[in-house]
């Protein structure tokens, strides 16, 4: 008796590994379906990043001789930012609003909102919900206009609620006032994420600690920090470098005043665009990319040991 399938389909050898995938499309028709997206990968991220690399090797500027002309300049735009204390005063700013309005601010308040609400239901956890993500969800526009009338010297807000007329918040406080409105306008996430993780969290290993005697803070550090610390990480990962890229606080101070709010993305707009250095501007552009992978690289680091250290 033949072999069951000689000479029919049944009896076709399989094919090879290499040829195979899970979904059975085959290698051409993957291809097709993943081409569209590197394309715009391509278009929208690749180019763009080696086109500044590339400015940043040339005295390229918005008028005169070197936008028609640009010359090649090696490294020197890059030892120049470093050696430059205008960019060491930004990137100095940029760690402070970094540090106090995600890393402490954001990630502090989310959580802390996060916490008193777990256990709430009904209308008050509603409408606190509603107030943080309505704060998330506005357009930059429109909350920095509201921002502004409320610091106003004259006729703020806050100046008539402290009893504190001809405060010039903007002017007195730059810093602090960009902090605090970053912090007002990024919470919901950290809270949103906060929310779900310790949703995660069971409510027998609370009751447990609370019996035992543990205190509150007692159950957060040895109960809850240790559950959610994966989640803690990847919002302060995602949340430091939003905040760092941020260009929103030109909004509100235009980077004053005297430069106390220049962070590194306005420092980059007013020297690129307002100064047409465009090849300095660049070079300046790579060195926070960097930045932003040294800051990346710290977080993935302590994520990977996180999870090393899990228990099986």
């Amino acid at each position: 008796m033949a072999p069951r399938g000689a000479g029919g389909q049944a009896g076709a050898a399989p094919r090879p590994a290499r040829d195979r995938d899970a979904a059975g499309l085959g290698r051409p028709r993957a291809a097709a379906f993943v081409t569209p997206a590197l394309l715009l990968i391509a278009a929208f991220l690749v180019f763009p990043a080696l086109w500044t690399i590339y400015l940043g090797l040339t005295d390229y500027r918005l008028t005169g001789l070197a936008a028609a002309d640009p010359q090649m300049v090696g490294l020197d735009n890059f030892t120049d930012a470093l050696k430059d204390d205008s960019f060491s005063h930004s990137l100095g700013l940029t760690l402070q609003f970094v540090v106090g309005s995600a890393v402490i601010g954001q990630a502090g308040l989310g959580f802390l909102i996060a916490w008193v609400m777990r256990n709430r239901r009904g209308a008050l956890r509603r409408l606190v919900e509603a107030l943080v993500l309505t704060a998330w969800i506005l357009p930059s526009s429109v909350i920095a206009f509201l921002w502004i009338a409320l610091l106003d010297r004259d006729d703020g807000t806050l100046n008539a609620a402290l009893h504190t007329p001809g405060t010039a918040w903007l002017l007195e406080h730059p810093m602090l006032s960009i902090i605090v409105f970053n912090i007002w306008r990024g919470t919901a996430f950290s809270m949103m994420l906060y929310a779900a993780a310790l949703g995660n969290v069971p409510p027998s290993h609370l009751e447990t600690a609370r019996l035992a005697g543990a205190s509150g803070w007692q159950q957060l550090r040895d109960v809850v920090f240790p559950r959610i610390r994966g989640h803690i990480l990847t919002n302060l990962l995602l949340i430091s470098l939003w905040t760092f890229n941020d260009f929103t606080p030109f909004l509100l101070t235009s980077g004053g005043p005297e430069d106390k709010t220049e962070v590194m993305p306005v420092f980059i707009y007013k020297l690129a665009l307002s100064n047409g250095e465009l090849g300095f501007g660049a070079a300046i552009s790579v060195l926070m990319l960097l930045i932003n992978l040294v800051i990346a690289v710290v977080y993935m680091t302590l994520l990977r040991r996180r999870k090393e250290d899990a228990p099986a």
